[in-house]
Order: C-alpha cells, then sequence, then structure tokens
C-alpha cells in the first residue's frame, strides 16, 4: 500500500515538473531571433520552440516563429527541424503555453500584438471561432496550414 502512494505521489510531483520543462520562459535579456525584441517585455504572446540539446528559441509572437521556422538556415544557422522537441505558443485567453501544432490561429482581428497584425493563438477551435466573431477576424488557420509567406504578409495587412 505504502508502496503505490509513493509511485502515485512521485508521478504526481513529476508531470508538473516534465510538463514546466517542455514549456520554458524566457529569461530577462532573451531577444528574439527573429525581430531583435526582448520577449519578456511581451509574456502575453510569448513563442518558443525547444531543441534536442536542451536549449530553446524565445519570440515575441507566433508571427515571428512563424518566419524562424519557415528559414532555420538564416535564423537558427546549423539547427535542423528534426532536432526540434517543442513547439509553444501562449493562448489569447488563458495565457497559457500550449503546443503550437494543436493550436488555431486567427489572423486580422483587431487586436495587434507587439509587432503589430499577429496570428493569435487560441486552444480550441470553439476559442478560434469566438474569437473570429468578437475581434472581427479575416482567417483561421491550424500550424500546418501557415506558410511563411503567410507569416511575412501578416506585416502588410495580407490574411490569406
Amino acid at each position: 500500500m505504502h508502496r503505490r502512494l509513493f509511485l502515485s505521489l512521485l508521478l504526481a510531483a513529476w508531470v508538473p515538473l516534465a510538463s514546466a520543462q517542455a514549456t520554458p520562459k524566457p529569461g530577462a535579456r532573451d531577444l528574439c531571433p527573429v525581430c531583435g525584441m526582448l520577449v519578456s517585455k511581451y509574456p502575453n504572446w510569448v513563442a518558443a520552440v525547444t531543441w534536442k540539446d536542451g536549449h530553446a528559441h524565445f519570440f515575441d509572437g507566433a508571427k515571428d516563429m512563424f518566419k524562424f521556422l519557415g528559414d532555420l538556415a538564416k535564423f537558427a544557422p546549423g539547427h535542423r527541424p528534426e532536432d526540434i522537441t517543442g513547439i509553444y505558443v501562449t493562448d489569447f485567453y488563458n495565457l497559457e503555453r500550449i503546443d503550437a501544432r494543436k493550436a488555431y490561429f486567427v489572423t486580422g482581428s483587431d487586436v495587434l500584438g507587439p509587432m503589430g497584425h499577429e496570428f493569435v493563438p487560441l486552444a480550441s477551435k470553439a476559442d478560434a471561432d469566438d474569437f473570429l466573431k468578437d475581434h472581427k477576424g479575416k482567417k483561421l488557420y491550424t500550424f500546418e496550414r501557415i506558410t511563411p509567406a503567410l507569416a511575412n504578409g501578416l506585416d502588410n495587412g495580407r490574411f490569406d
């Protein structure tokens, strides 16, 4: 009986620790590798890419994260897509870090990020649909549908 209790307590302690390690927070001096902005100044917009070797790149929004992922040779020489262990964004409503590959992204809304027009990340399709209506969004995307051209187009007010 004691062994089972010990194992369940150990598991309960490990799960949040593993989750915390999977979603690191930017330090006070971490700069976005795409635009050079201090990421910690925009906690509601933080995105991150984590790597097998344990380090992470942080971004001041999903838009720059997608630009980064679309051109690793430029923004992270020597890094390979197969070495990525996690891709995270901050959910607009609950401000929790979520897996970007499972998120929904709205563009063209009346909500601007630190660098202007942004892919606004939402954890569920229902939240994305509500956000789209409530904030006059133009388009809804899933992770795999976002291309570097879409990310770059947001800077010019293009949402398609």
